[in-house]
């Protein structure tokens, strides 16, 4: 399941985002989404964990959740497909 996460800092890593989501399960990957002329961060990102169940709790769990300083949004913000 792809799982978008938005409101992140633009100094947000893959890294921390794998980290955090791997609470809830097996994270297949992390993509931070970049501007493709500078390369910062967008500010938000997509991760894939492949268990739509483990996928489901992490974004209930996650919901309001700081990272960066900043809070994850409610369920606009964590939503899968």
């Amino acid at each position: 399941m792809r799982i978008f996460v938005g409101n992140l800092a633009f100094s947000t890593t893959e890294e921390e985002l794998s980290q955090l989501f791997a609470s809830y399960g097996i994270v297949e990957r992390v993509q931070i989404v970049t501007d493709r002329y500078t390369g910062h961060s967008r500010g938000f990102a997509f991760v894939d964990m492949p268990d739509a169940t483990q996928a489901r709790a992490a974004m209930v769990g996650l919901e309001g959740a700081r990272l960066g300083g900043l809070a994850l949004p409610h369920s606009s913000g964590l939503s899968g497909n």
